[in-house]
């Protein structure tokens, strides 16, 4: 068996890899990567990250996206999100956006993996999973970029936040919220308290 058959045996469809994971495999990890791509048998997504693609029914399936950002960043402590999520929370958000942030602890910018962009936001605080409360805040913070009518939905905001668990959108907003995000959250709280 050769060298590059000895590779090809380790790498998983599905799976992303990045060069130095094929490093540990192969003494010519260069010229292998340069055959393997050559050949289809993987692909690159950015520099140095590598997509064992996995056939289905309907062709090659893409890398999944945390694949993708897990590989791409190094790291797993980051939250796939995209401006699509704040739809689910009945405010009047109803645009489709073609936007995938990440939030993440070391990358900020616009990158593109497997050949989809995504938006790398830095952020100091983050939770694992999306829940309610952390997009209310979300969509609060990030308002200005939205195509919809701010103030009507700002205003199905306060509603929510008013049928919602209000100990935990305190922590939210307290965890995640920027300033005037935090203003308009405890404008509301005082104003809930007052009545």
């Amino acid at each position: 068996m050769t060298k590059l058959q000895e590779l090809k045996k380790r790498l998983r469809s599905g799976k992303v890899y990045r060069r130095k994971d094929l490093a540990r495999w192969s003494s010519s990890v260069d010229r292998h990567l340069q055959q393997l791509l050559a050949e289809g048998y993987l692909t690159k997504l950015s520099t140095g990250v590598y997509y064992r693609p996995k056939q289905t029914a309907f062709g090659k399936a893409h890398a999944e996206d945390d694949a993708l950002v897990a590989a791409f960043l190094k790291d797993d402590h980051y939250l796939v999100t995209s401006p699509n999520a704040y739809n689910s929370l009945g405010v009047g958000a109803t645009q489709l956006y073609n936007k995938t942030v990440v939030y993440n602890h070391k990358r900020h910018g616009n990158f593109m993996l497997g050949g989809r962009e995504f938006e790398f936001r830095k952020k100091p605080a983050f939770p694992k999973t999306l829940t309610k409360e952390f997009l209310l805040v979300d969509l609060v913070n990030n308002l200005d970029q939205l195509a919809e009518d701010h103030d009507q939905v700002l205003a199905r905001v306060k509603e929510r936040a008013l049928q919602g668990n209000r100990t935990a959108l305190t922590r939210a907003v307290k965890e995640y919220g920027m300033v005037r995000t935090r203003k308009f959250f405890n404008t509301l709280a005082a104003d809930m308290h007052a009545s």
